[in-house]
């Protein structure tokens, strides 16, 4: 067994729990993000106390996530250096652009604004905050679609070519790797995954208030329950509408990958 731990077999083995663990946080933030921006949303609109208070306890859970999958991600960029560095050298041309879109905008625009919603709800206008609220969100989304149109480039490269001379990928056309069919394909149904994972986890938490509150029976208590079930009937709807989604764009999805890649799916 320790004879076929050779260095390819461990370095796959590293990235993948890598990658297993980063990707429940930004599968989560995601979400969390549009459903915050729901909730002060509703905030402005109705002035009712609940949802600003229900807005700073998510803001909170968003912050801790989203510092996770910021720390995660850091150590999976470096292995792309360190364990795959001739995948690097080879792709490079093609791949680093889309991770640098991926860092000097989305994430610059997440990691900016989210400084003034975490810290600025009571510091500056409502307008403003709202506007800080729905730029993280936004950028959540702009970070997801750089990630997969390079992973989808990867499963079907388009708007490159391969230089013989310098054995390397050179790319000919951003704009045909950034509408690439497997990404159009990839980036809602990652989108609706998102949004089920938060929904799903929002629900919990929301269902485990109301429970604890319920059983404690004193007036603070079911006032804090009371304020959760707003939140879990929204989880619980999102769930849904995620759910039907998801089964869509994954059917659309998997037909792609049948033309695409007809060995993959027969793995699959």
């Amino acid at each position: 067994m320790l004879e076929q731990l050779d260095a390819v077999l461990l370095a796959r083995l590293q990235f993948a729990f890598t990658m297993s663990f980063h990707i429940v946080f930004p599968s989560f933030t995601i979400g969390l993000a549009s459903f915050i921006a729901v909730l002060e949303t509703l905030w402005l609109i109705t002035n009712r106390e609940v949802y600003h208070n229900l807005l700073k306890y998510w803001m909170r859970v968003f912050a801790i996530a989203f510092g996770m999958g910021v720390v995660s991600g850091i150590v999976m960029s470096y292995q792309f250096g360190t364990n795959w560095s001739r995948f690097s050298e080879l792709a490079g041309p093609v791949v680093g652009p889309l991770m640098a879109y991926e860092v000097m905008t989305a994430f610059f625009l997440e990691a900016g604004f989210l400084g003034v919603m975490l810290f600025g709800l009571e510091r500056v206008g409502h307008r403003l905050h709202f506007l800080a609220t729905l730029m993280v969100a936004v950028g959540t989304l702009f970070s997801a679609y750089f990630i997969l149109a390079a992973n989808s480039w990867m499963q079907h490269p388009v708007g490159a070519t391969f230089n013989p001379e310098k054995n390397r990928a050179e790319l000919t056309s951003i704009w045909e790797v950034l509408t690439n069919s497997t990404t159009l394909a990839a980036f809602p149904h990652t989108v609706f995954g998102a949004w089920l994972t938060a929904g799903t986890f929002v629900a919990a938490i929301g269902g485990w208030w109301m429970v604890r509150g319920m059983r404690k029976g004193d007036p603070d208590a079911i006032e804090l329950a009371q304020s959760m079930r707003p939140v879990t009937r929204f989880g619980l709807g999102v769930m849904i509408a995620s759910a039907v989604g998801l089964g869509i764009t994954g059917d659309a999805q998997a037909k792609l990958m049948f033309e695409q890649q007809p060995m993959k799916m027969a793995s699959a």
